[in-house]
Formats: structure tokens, C-alpha cells, sequence
């Protein structure tokens, strides 16, 4: 077993010399602590605001989780600076070792810049956030976390889609909770030219309202839209305030069209198509035309 002289020689030994500073184990073990101490109370911090700030205030989960990850941030390079001064490396050296990580940035790590630059966009900009509802690179889903790297999806499967930060700057994102949380649901529906317009806006109107999840205001409204080849077409527009909710409320709304026209005796027709027969020329063949065949 080694003595406690061997051990300190150990940790005095030197690895790595940067000019006049010698990194030493003792001196790495020294900034990693420093780097652990920051972390926890990085967390220690936002837990606190978490339990006894935020909830006494009106921000939004977004803002929250904003302000969070910006104070992580903050607080874990004001560690690294520590760290490196306890290192005792001065800013030369130090500009000196960023040249060399910008050149293998350059060489392999653009993807990770990129991610976590996008990262540090999303949190000041806050174009999109945690908690709202959005749709990107095919992905359809409600932002659970945005983390350095990437950003976590969770679609109405209950999966969870990993989404790199670039995507999120550098393609077309459909944000609906971007605001405002409303979001207007279309029904369009067809009815018989035979059908009285103003009972059919009155049934549309009463289906709408009667949804728990309909707002009444903004109300719902009618829209006659076109006469159609077989049909009267007509649009039933609402109002939710949970985008997640739109597939599911507008299933709702159809159902009870359905049965409401049903009661009113309101037809919904089928597409209607005319089929011409025409009669086919008698044709014979004589038989000088048979013999010479």
C-alpha cells in the first residue's frame, strides 16, 4: 500500500507543461471539483427557484425553463473561468488553446457548435419553448425539454423524438402555441341542394357550441363556402385553446354532425356521377367480304 508521501508525489507529478504552468493531477483533480461544485449549485439554484420563486409568479413553463437553463449556463462558466485560473493558466495560453479547439471544431465538430449556438438562440430568442406545441422536420408534438445538444418532442403517441436545435433555426417551424394557445378548427361539410341553408347554419352553430372544449369566444361561425357538383358545402369554424386537442375535438364535432342532421333530416349526399350508354352499330359482314377475308 502506497504512503501518503508516494500519493502526494503523485498528484505533484507533472503531465503537461503550457509555458511557465505545469498541469499536475492534483491540479486537474482541483478544477474538476471546482467544475462539480458549480454544477451542483447550478442545481441547487434552480431548484430553489423552481419551489419558491416560480411559483409565486405568472411565467409560463417556457419562460421558466428559459431562465433556468440560461442561469445553468451562466453559473457553470463562471466555473470554468475558476477552474481555469486555478489551472493558473493565463489568457494567452488560454487564447492559445481555443485556437486549437476552434480547429477541431472546424474539422469535425461543426454539428455540435451549431446545435448548441441554435441552443443558446432558442433560449434569448424563444421562437419556440418548452411546453409549446410545433411541428418541424415532419415531427408533430409538444417540446417537453430543450437541452444543449438537442431539443425533446413528444408527440400525441406519447413518443419522444429527438430534435437536433439547428432544425429548429434553419427550417420552417409551425409553432401554434406561438402567443397565443388558440387555435381555430375547420369541419367542412356537405349538404343536398334540397336542404334548408339557414337550419343547416343553425344545426352547425348549435354542434359547435355545445363542445366542452369549443371557446364561446371568439364564437363559432358558419361559412357557405361553394356551390359543389353534388352539393352545398359549408364550413364549421371553432375555437380550442389546446392545439394537442384539434384532431380529437374534431372528430367530436363530426360525429355529432352526423347525428344532428340525422334528427334534423338533413341529408349529406353521396357524389353523384351520370353514366351515358350508347347503343352499339349494328355492323354485318357480306359474304363476298367473308370469302375474302
Amino acid at each position: 500500500m502506497k504512503s501518503w508521501q508516494e500519493i502526494l508525489d503523485l498528484l505533484r507529478k507533472n503531465l503537461l507543461s503550457l509555458g511557465d504552468v505545469m498541469i499536475t493531477p492534483a491540479v486537474l483533480l482541483t478544477a474538476a471539483l471546482i467544475l462539480l461544485a458549480a454544477f451542483g449549485i447550478s442545481r441547487i439554484l434552480r431548484r430553489m427557484l423552481r419551489r419558491n420563486v416560480f411559483r409565486l409568479t405568472h411565467l409560463n413553463i417556457g419562460a421558466q425553463e428559459s431562465i433556468l437553463r440560461i442561469l445553468h449556463y451562466f453559473i457553470m462558466l463562471v466555473g470554468l473561468f475558476i477552474a481555469v485560473q486555478q489551472i493558473g493558466v493565463d489568457l494567452t495560453t488560454l487564447a492559445a488553446i481555443g485556437a486549437v479547439l476552434m480547429v477541431g471544431i472546424g474539422l469535425g465538430l461543426q454539428n455540435i457548435t451549431s446545435n448548441f449556438i441554435s441552443a443558446i438562440i432558442l433560449l434569448f430568442e424563444r421562437p419556440v419553448q418548452v411546453g409549446d406545441f410545433v411541428e418541424v422536420s415532419g415531427v408533430q408534438g409538444r417540446i417537453r425539454a430543450i437541452k444543449t445538444r438537442s431539443s425533446i418532442v413528444e408527440t400525441l403517441d406519447n413518443v419522444s423524438i429527438i430534435v437536433p436545435n439547428s432544425n429548429f433555426i434553419a427550417q420552417n417551424v409551425t409553432n401554434w402555441s406561438y402567443r397565443d394557445s388558440k387555435v381555430r378548427i375547420h369541419v367542412s361539410v356537405g349538404v343536398s341542394y334540397g336542404s334548408d341553408v339557414d337550419l343547416v347554419a343553425e344545426t352547425l352553430l348549435r354542434v359547435g357550441r355545445s363542445h366542452q372544449e369549443v371557446l364561446l369566444n371568439p364564437e363559432p361561425t358558419i361559412q357557405f363556402l361553394e356551390f359543389g357538383d353534388s352539393s352545398l358545402n359549408f364550413v364549421l369554424l371553432v375555437w380550442i385553446n389546446d392545439a394537442s386537442r384539434q384532431y380529437f375535438v374534431r372528430s367530436d364535432l363530426n360525429f355529432a354532425v352526423v347525428k344532428a342532421f340525422r334528427e334534423q333530416g338533413i341529408t349529406i349526399p353521396f357524389p353523384q356521377r351520370d353514366l351515358h350508354i350508347r347503343s352499339a352499330v349494328p355492323f354485318e359482314l357480306s359474304q363476298q367480304d367473308l370469302n375474302q377475308s
